[in-house]
């Protein structure tokens, strides 16, 4: 697909400065783009870049001032990174209303409704009373079990698992290999030492806009439902355990696990390898640093917290660099204990003998 300087400025409503008529290809990092292809600057780190790169077109901020010629064709924008994300979407969407149909051999339950301009991948499973949305994409290797749902504009990738009842919303995204609606942890220990499965007999319902990276397993709830609330985004091999909530807007990095019944709040972000314990709650506008245990309930709103167990950010970077300097104190203790021995041992000189 070919695109002008003048169709790409109209998408991300940007200024053209140099020639309008300029077309690309495709996209690339401008350290490495070619004359076909579309570019962007949006860190100041690679400035320099902009002077050398051979790309045909590049989007860079309003607010960014040239320090030589730049021989491509530059578009405006307020916000390059976003801007040049949004254009990739479009092309990825492009591209995607281009597959359509059913291959085969795939297995569709007579009683499955299928809609308009869908595509469905070789040996794909659609359960009974399934429903798939207007434009979904189901790749190959995808299992859809009974009575689940799949929303409009939604991309399912090679290998993702839905099982029966759990409902997914529109233009959601998942990636390959990740399973929706698996039992459960649940299991009720007996007096003998031996556990009891307790039956998981509720769902997962991942609302709109959500994006679910590879491998991430989310449990389908007890009673009632696991949610993903709309705009989340998960990472590659989360676990998300049963009748968790994610609020709106969330982002969760990755091998975090989410334990039972935990409610996350909105436009909460969590970095990677944390561990988040069971029946808690965390405040809207929370933000936990990577490899911290949340052990309690965070109440307050936009708060920043860090470590095992977490707590406020900057008191647990004061206490990291406190432990780095561990050794250096524990010398100086045991120089301070040796002085004061000493010092005893010199006033007891002077004390009067019996």
């Amino acid at each position: 697909m070919q695109f002008s300087a003048h169709q790409i400025s109209a998408l991300i409503n940007g200024h053209i400065e140099g020639n309008a008529s300029a077309t690309v290809t495709g996209f690339a990092k401008i350290e490495e783009a070619q004359t076909t292809d579309l570019a962007f600057l949006s860190n100041p780190k690679y400035e320099e870049y902009l002077y050398t790169t051979s790309a045909g077109i590049i989007i860079i901020g309003e607010a960014l001032q040239l320090k030589k010629a730049v021989n491509a064709t530059l578009i405006r924008v307020k916000d390059a990174y976003s801007s040049f994300a949004q254009l990739m979407e479009y092309y990825q969407q492009m591209k995607k209303k281009s597959m359509t149909g059913i291959q085969e051999p795939v297995y569709i339950h007579p009683s499955a409704s299928i809609g308009k301009d869908v595509f469905i991948g070789a040996f794909a499973y659609i359960g009974e009373n399934a429903v798939i949305g207007d434009d979904a994409k189901i790749y190959p290797h995808v299992f859809i079990g009974n009575n689940a749902s799949v929303g409009q504009h939604s991309t399912l990738h090679p290998g993702v698992k839905v099982y029966h009842d759990c409902l997914i919303g529109h233009h959601v995204t998942v990636h390959a290999g990740t399973v929706i609606g698996s039992d459960g942890f649940g299991f009720a220990p007996q007096q003998n030492g031996t556990y009891n499965k307790v039956p998981q007999l509720g769902n997962v319902v991942v609302e709109d806009h959500v994006e679910i990276g590879s491998n991430t397993c989310i449990d389908r709830a007890t009673m009632g439902s696991t949610i993903i609330r709309k705009g989340t985004k998960l990472d590659n091999l989360l676990q998300i355990a049963h009748n968790v909530e994610v609020g709106e807007n969330s982002v969760i990095a990755a091998q975090t696990g989410v334990s039972g019944s935990t409610k996350i709040g909105k436009n909460v972000m969590i970095a990677g390898q944390v561990g988040v314990a069971g029946h808690i709650s965390v405040a809207d506008g929370t933000k936990v640093g990577g490899q911290s245990g949340l052990t309690k309930s965070i109440l307050a709103e936009n708060t920043a917290v860090d470590g095992t167990p977490a707590f406020d950010y900057k008191e647990s970077l004061r206490s990291k660099a406190v432990f780095k300097r561990l050794p250096e104190l524990e010398k100086k203790i045991k120089e301070l204990e040796q002085a004061i021995a000493d010092l005893h041992k010199e006033s007891e000189a002077f004390l009067p003998k019996n």
